[in-house]
Parts: structure tokens; C-alpha cells; sequence
């Protein structure tokens, strides 16, 4: 993009927090947070550094997406960041993440900060405040005396710890406190981090005004601090999610129709954090309820090939009974939201759908096409020899459309001329090592063979025989054919979905040709001994005719046409290969 682009761009962004991205072939190049969106990426007009401004050059697009505050804003940009590992961004090395406030899953619960929470455990966060989430977690254990120790402290013990005799635990491991009541003190402690500010609140304030008319002003001062820190907790405290007890991903939808046009926002949570967002469109229905079917539309497609979440927020409860009962049968809960916190995220995922239809994603679209879920990752094969000689096999890996050049491997396989049997092997090299675990690469979402229904048969031979459940499919060169193992699809050429396939077949085949050149050219050969012939008419020779063994059979007029051999070069050949000197 230059400078004018990058400004008419800004020009059509909103003034309101949140997170922009600079993409290049759906490529994230960059991940930024704003307070002022349209502001922000104005100023990348004329950026700064030179790193940048090679940045800006490379971009082809700007995406967005608001956010209620600058602190969601601020997770999100750090969230994203994380699962895109943008090449412009300069990205902490220890995958630091915001704190969280977790119960545990056990009758008598534990309350902790922490990075990583247990399984099963009721979680709360992230904040961006430590500080001020450790002065409202001792409060919370001072009020409800809710144990903070581990479970192995907790464990056989005789008598209270020294918790107990500081007010902060209430000791039900030797049986101060019974079950029964211990689990209502929790219950008011989850109250509290659902936005029910006065569970600790009125307390905190009734022990302050109770201080100050005993004249203990030191101990009145240290709980109004206490009482500031939580009153500001839920106003301004850094959440930018907050997770429900068993729920580990939550998706939030927010629809908005434009003329013929509807946009569905999509807002992802994985254990309470904001991680990913996408916005999707569709046709726009006629009626009344217009809303509500473009919901009841745009699930069952969405989430058909996908992984459903624990929940679903919603903009708008959809009327269809029978997609309502498949929800409930899949133990999805499906709510939509009148107050709280809740509801402010459905508002930002209606704030993000009023703001139209985003880029296509061709990843989605591919998924779409083919019924499978999004396939982030997908490796690429294809085999390449000279009539049987020096076969070798190419296995790239593409993320998020993008080639991962760090996950490109290489086989050299047999020597045969069978393009079948060398599919087969190949596949068999990668799925092997996969169930094994013998390959350090993640499992792919999807592999693509360059080739016809003969070689993506090979490969499903392969995989069906090592027992590696991965989908495949094979892309023919001639009329750009899609293959699967139950349909042939014949997608237009300018289809986004069709791109990214041809990028993967193209690198496989790029790599596959490299790496089978490098192969022949490196190999000594009594080519090597022949008076006129050099490095570069011995490459030549070996990638017309294949093989030194052709060109031992070529006749003389045959080898004359290869650039650099002459008459007295053909005639040494000849003399050469056949034995003679």
C-alpha cells in the first residue's frame, strides 16, 4: 500500500478502540491496538521506522475490528499476535499471558491467580492488573474465607494453619466450617466475579464505617483503599471476558443486514480469553424476523464440519425448533443475553457486524466448498524423477495460506517409474512418522497431492494402511480439477479457494523439481571425463535425456541438439559411453 492508500483506508474506519491488522495475501503482516482506529492506521501514512515502512509496502489490506475499551483492545492485539506470529510484530519469547482468577473443581474449592488454570476449574479473567486483582482476592478470602493453600496442605491436616488464624481461611479442613456452608461463602465469591460488586463491597463498607467510628482510622484507611480497588474492579479492572464455570469456548454471534446483504460476527473465547474474530456474509432473507434467520442460517453451515463451542450468545434467539433441539442434543447452551456481561459482548459483536462484511477469507471458503472445518495447516506432496531415476518426494506445509517454509521436508525414494507406487511411499513416509511420533510437525487439517484420481487413490491406500485419519485431496494440472475421494469439483478460475490450493500444488511441485535436480546434478558421472563437456553442458545433457543410460542410446544428431555439444563433443560422447577411448 502507499502513502494514499493507507489513508483512504483510514478514512473509512471508525473512531473507537480496538485492533487493526495489515494483510498481505491474507497473510497478517501486523497486529496493532488503537484508541482511535481511524487514527492509528492514518499514521502509518508516514511510518517511523524503516521496518515498518517495508511493512506498509508489502500490505494489500487493512482489517479491524472494534472493541468496548482500550484494555479489551489491548488483549486481543496480544491474543492475536499469539496465533498469528505476525513477521512485522515484535513478539515476547516467553509466551507470557494475562493472569487469571480460577476456583478449582473440588468440593471445597481453591481460589488463585494464576497463568494456568486446571482443568475443570471456574475461571474469571484475563486482567491486565495484577496488582489490583491480588488486593481484591485477599479480600474476597478475608471476607468469605475461601482456602488459598494446595491440595496436598490441605490434605490430613490436625489443625488450621497459620491462614486461619489471619481471617483469610475459614479452615474446613479440620472441620471449622462444614462442607455445605464453605461451598455458600465460594458460591458468593463466583457472585462477585459474575459483576455483583456489593457481595463485597457492602461488607468491605460496613467494616470501614464500623473502624472510623472506633477512631481506627489507619485500619478505616486501609479498607477504603480495599473498597476503591473493588468498586473500579468491574468498571475498569482489564477483563476482557469472562468465562462461565464449564464452559472452555464460547462463541458470541452478532448479525446486522444491510440491504441484501447480512453480516455475521463471530467473537471466539477459549478459557476466558478473547482469542479470535471473524466476520462472515451472507444473502440477506426476506421477512419480518430477518435477524433471527439469518442466525438459523448461518449456524447449521457454519458448525455442520466444525467443532461446536460450549455456548452460543446471541444477538437474536433463532425460531427454528429443529436446529434449537440439534444444539441441545450437541450440549451446546444457547443464550441470549439481556444485562451483564454477557450481553456487553454481544453488543460488541453487533458493534462488528454494523461494520459490513470483511475480506474473503479463502481458507473458509475452502471449507465451505469441501464440507470439512477450516483447514489451517495444509501440507502439500508431489513426486519427481527422470523415467524412474532419481525419484524424490516434496512435502511443504502452508499455514493460514501462507507457506511455513521451517515445516518443508524432502524424501528420496526408489528408483522406479511408477508415479503411483512413489505417491504411495511418499505418504506413507509422512503418515508413518506422524502415528509414530516421529515427526515434530503438528498434524496437518488437510493434505493436497498434485496429481489425478490415481495418485490421491495412492495416497488414501497409504493413509488407510498406517491408520493416519487426515483428509486428502488431489488437484489436477491439466483442467485445474479438484479431487476427493466422492466428487470431482470444477471451481471458476478467479475462485479464492481454488488460489490457495494451486499455491501449495505449485510450492510442491517447486520443491519436489529442486530438490530431484539437485539430486542429478550432484551425482559424478563418467560425463565428467569427456573432453568438452563442463558443468553446464553435463546439466543439460542429464535434463533432456534423464539419465546417463539415454544418453548412451541417444544417436549423434540427438545429442548435437543440446546447447554446448558440437560435433567433436557428440563424437567423444559416443566413443565415451560406449566403452571406447
Amino acid at each position: 500500500m502507499d502513502a494514499s492508500g493507507v489513508r483512504e483506508r483510514a478514512g473509512e474506519l471508525p473512531r473507537e478502540p480496538g485492533v487493526y491488522q495489515f494483510l498481505a495475501d491474507d497473510t497478517v503482516l501486523y497486529v496493532g491496538k488503537a484508541v482511535d482506529l481511524r487514527s492509528r492506521v492514518r499514521s502509518y501514512a508516514d511510518p517511523r521506522s524503516n521496518r515498518i515502512r517495508r511493512m506498509v509496502r508489502r500490505a494489500e489490506h487493512v482489517d479491524f475490528a472494534v472493541t468496548d475499551t482500550e484494555t479489551q483492545a489491548l488483549l486481543l492485539e496480544a491474543n492475536l499476535i499469539k496465533r498469528h506470529q505476525p513477521k512485522y510484530n515484535v513478539r515476547l519469547k516467553d509466551d507470557k499471558s494475562y493472569p487469571l482468577v480460577q476456583l478449582t473443581d473440588h468440593p471445597v474449592p481453591r481460589i488463585e491467580v494464576t497463568r494456568d488454570p486446571e482443568e475443570g476449574s471456574t475461571i474469571f479473567g484475563p486482567y491486565t492488573d495484577k496488582g489490583r486483582v491480588d488486593v481484591v482476592v485477599k479480600a474476597l478470602r478475608e471476607t468469605y474465607g475461601v482456602r488459598g493453600c494446595s491440595d496436598h496442605k490441605y490434605s490430613g491436616r490436625d489443625r488450621p494453619c497459620l491462614d486461619y488464624e489471619m481471617g483469610l481461611c475459614t479452615a474446613p479442613c479440620t472441620g471449622e466450617i462444614s462442607e455445605e456452608a464453605y461451598r455458600e461463602d465460594a458460591n458468593s465469591v463466583v457472585r462477585f466475579f459474575e459483576g455483583e460488586t456489593g457481595v463485597l463491597a457492602d461488607p468491605l463498607r460496613r467494616e470501614m464505617e464500623s473502624a472510623a467510628q472506633n477512631q481506627e482510622f489507619e485500619r478505616a484507611a486501609n479498607l477504603r483503599d480495599k473498597l476503591d480497588a473493588v468498586e473500579s474492579f468491574h468498571s475498569g479492572g482489564g477483563e476482557a471476558v469472562s468465562g462461565q464455570s464449564r464452559e472452555r469456548e464460547v462463541d458470541v454471534l452478532g448479525a446486522a443486514i444491510k440491504g441484501d446483504t447480512a453480516t455475521v460476527a463471530r467473537l471466539h473465547s477459549e478459557r476466558g480469553q478473547l482469542v479470535d474474530r471473524s466476520r462472515h456474509r451472507l444473502q440477506a432473507p426476506e421477512g419480518e424476523d430477518r435477524v433471527a434467520e439469518v442466525l438459523s442460517a448461518f449456524i447449521p453451515q457454519y458448525y455442520a464440519e466444525r467443532r461446536l463451542p460450549d455456548a452460543l450468545l446471541l444477538s437474536e434467539r433463532p425460531e427454528d425448533d429443529e436446529l434449537l433441539a440439534w444444539l441441545e442434543a450437541e450440549g451446546v447452551s444457547v443464550r441470549v443475553p439481556g444485562a451483564g456481561r454477557e450481553a456487553k459482548l454481544v453488543e460488541l459483536a453487533l458493534k462488528n457486524a454494523r461494520r459490513g462484511p470483511a475480506r474473503g477469507d479463502e481458507l473458509g471458503a475452502l471449507a465451505d466448498a469441501l464440507g470439512i472445518s477450516r483447514p489451517t495447516r495444509i501440507e502439500g506432496f508431489d513426486v519427481s524423477h527422470a523415467q524412474g531415476k532419481a525419484v524424490v518426494g516434496s512435502d511443504v506445509c502452508f499455514v493460514d495460506g501462507s507457506a511455513e517454509k521451517s515445516d518443508y521436508r524432502r524424501k528420496k525414494l526408489p528408483d522406479r517409474n511408477d508415479d503411483y507406487a512413489n505417491m504411495r511411499e511418499l505418504i506413507r513416509w509422512r503418515a508413518e512418522r506422524a502415528v509414530e511420533g516421529r515427526d515434530d510437525r503438528p498434524d496437518p487439517d488437510l493434505l493436497l497431492i498434485d496429481g489425478g484420481d490415481g495418485q490421491l487413490g495412492a495416497a488414501q491406500d497409504a493413509l488407510r494402511e498406517v491408520g493416519w485419519d487426515v483428509p486428502a485431496i488431489a488437484l489436477a494440472k491439466d483442467e485445474e480439477l479438484v479431487i476427493t475421494d466422492s466428487q470431482v469439483y470444477n471451481w471458476p478460475s478467479d475462485a479464492p479457494h481454488l488460489h490457495v490450493l494451486q499455491r501449495v500444488r505449485d510450492e510442491a511441485h517447486r520443491f519436489a523439481v529442486s530438490y530431484h535436480q539437485t539430486l542429478r546434478d550432484d551425482v559424478k558421472t563418467v560425463l565428467d571425463d569427456v573432453p568438452g563437456v563442463g558443468p553446464s553442458t553435463r546439466r543439460s545433457l542429464l535434463r533432456r535425456f534423464g539419465s546417463v543410460d539415454n544418453i548412451r542410446t541417444a544417436s549423434a544428431d540427438d545429442l548435437r541438439d543440446v546447447p554446448g555439444v558440437g560435433e567433436k563433443t557428440a563424437t567423444a560422447l559416443k566413443q565415451r559411453l560406449s566403452g571406447g577411448q
